[in-house]
């Protein structure tokens, strides 16, 4: 299990890491050496990689939700107060509109 975290090692195993602890100390497991490249922050680490990735994910979850928050906005101010009857408005800002079912206008308005 080389390259793992005493607490992932601990978690493998089914026991806390002050267990895992207690049983370097008594050498029934041998404790850990220190790697010195073990927690490199260098350009071969890959850090840069992932944290691109992972700002191109929120900048992609931050777009996606102006869109939601646009679309909640003209909801609110078209006075839709009905998901279903706002569905079958002609000018109806909720873009799932043709998901709902067909509405009888003559019903809704009784």
């Amino acid at each position: 299990m080389s390259g793992l975290r005493s607490s992932q090692v601990a978690a493998a195993a089914g026991v806390n890491l002050q267990t895992l602890r207690y049983y370097e100390r008594r050498g029934l497991l041998a404790e850990p050496l220190l790697a010195g490249g073990r927690h490199r922050h260098g350009p071969d680490a890959g850090l840069r990689s992932r944290a691109e990735a992972k700002l191109a994910e929120v900048e992609t979850k931050i777009a996606d939700l102006r869109v939601i928050a646009a679309t909640l906005r003209a909801a609110v101010d078209a006075g839709c107060d009905d998901l279903v009857v706002c569905a079958g408005e002609p000018g109806c800002p909720i873009p799932f509109a043709t998901i709902g079912p067909p509405v009888d206008r003559d019903r809704c308005r009784a």
